[in-house]
């Protein structure tokens, strides 16, 4: 791991460590947990993004072959 310093409110740092407290375990840990989540939630949004942008860029091409007509073919199999 790597130490990191980092400035909290006085709000955020006692509510911080009441929360600590009732759980029973360390600042730090609820620190990495919170940054985890947000790297997760973060990197899903960003996926999420690109596949809704990636969404139809191939509607309106006429170089492909006609994928219908090729499922029908399989279908008569």
């Amino acid at each position: 791991m790597v130490r990191t310093q980092i400035y909290l409110t006085e709000h955020q740092r006692s509510a911080l460590a009441a929360i600590a407290g009732r759980a029973g375990r360390k600042q730090s840990e609820l620190i990495r947990e919170a940054v985890d989540r947000y790297i997760a939630q973060t990197s899903r949004r960003h996926r999420e993004t690109l596949l809704r942008e990636a969404a139809g860029v191939w509607r309106g091409r006429t170089d492909l072959a006609n994928y219908g007509e090729l499922r029908a073919e399989w279908d008569r199999c």
